[in-house]
């Protein structure tokens, strides 16, 4: 990218800036905060008059806006595979760990198991019916989404050449690869390695983490939990995948927290390094990077 301009900005609690050759015009900054504005009233389980809000107060049968049909697909699946050990069904779950509308991070006594998905809701495209009031996290794959759907806009208004960056989950449309440090997940300033993302010569256009140092409080407390147990989990502290879009590559991220890139990947193409509280990383072998330290290949 030559001349460089930024939009810097604060949205779905989170701080976003894209990079791009020239300023983007008014016209396409109203867009990109209509846009967001859109999907967090129908997908914020923080806000009060959101779909998913709605739905947790009173079971019934929503409507849900188009990228729904993406997300049911996505979570389902990526259920499956973990044994029901991911699933947007912890919202209630990290309400009780205090991870919730008012972030009050004042954590009940024990832990709060989600209820399994047959249990809970019928989810088909747009068709939400949930059968019992429980309240949907759709962040696993949700912020990723976004940062896809708002590459999609700049590319429709001809901004060709940019990078999107949602706090960590980056989308990048250029033609020659961009370095991505790999953050340490218990000191920000270091890394533990860096990767190339995007260019011409790669399909992997996008890169997310999940670290469980990014939303932590009290004792052992985080903000990825075990569906099956409603505790956080321990044994992996953080992983990076690079997939040819977001939000492929935000949910994958998460769901490495509880099984293999080898179990993932008979339905995903993605790379992917995660890190283990005992100071191992497991390395996928397609992860064109480099790491500062020893790790296994998978």
């Amino acid at each position: 990218m030559a001349a460089q301009a930024q939009y810097r900005f604060e949205a779905i609690g989170t701080h976003w800036q894209i990079d791009t050759a020239e300023e983007l015009s008014p016209t396409v900054r109203q867009e990109l905060g209509a846009l967001i504005e859109r999907y967090d009233q129908a997908f914020s389980r923080f806000r009060g008059d959101s779909l998913v809000s709605q739905a947790a107060r009173e079971p019934g049968r929503y409507q849900l806006p188009p990228p729904a049909e993406q997300l049911a697909e996505f979570y389902r699946k990526l259920y499956e595979l973990t044994d029901g050990a991911m699933t947007p069904l912890v919202g209630d779950s990290l309400s009780h760990l205090g991870y919730d509308a008012s972030y009050s991070l004042r954590a009940g006594d024990g832990f709060l198991p989600p209820p399994s998905w047959q249990a809970a809701i019928e989810w088909q495209g747009t068709q939400l019916h949930t059968k019992l009031p429980v309240a949907l996290d759709l962040g696993a794959a949700g912020k990723g989404q976004l940062v896809d759907l708002l590459a999609e806009l700049l590319t429709e208004h001809g901004v060709m050449n940019f990078v999107i960056d949602a706090s960590g989950d980056m989308f990048t449309s250029l033609s020659s690869p961009l370095s991505i440090a790999l953050e340490h997940p218990y000191d920000a300033s270091s890394a533990i390695g860096v990767v190339q993302l995007g260019g011409r010569n790669t399909n992997y256009r996008a890169i997310c983490a999940s670290a469980s140092n990014r939303r932590n409080w009290g004792d052992g407390l985080h903000h990825v939990l075990d569906g099956g147990t409603g505790q956080p989990v321990q044994t992996v502290v953080a992983s990076w995948v690079l997939a040819a879009d977001a939000m492929h590559a935000d949910g994958l991220a998460t769901a490495l927290f509880f099984t293999d890139h080898s179990v993932l990947q008979q339905d995903f193409d993605f790379a992917s390094v995660r890190l283990f509280s005992d100071g191992r990383a497991e390395v996928s072998a397609n992860f064109d990077g480099e790491l500062f330290f020893r790790s296994d290949q998978q």
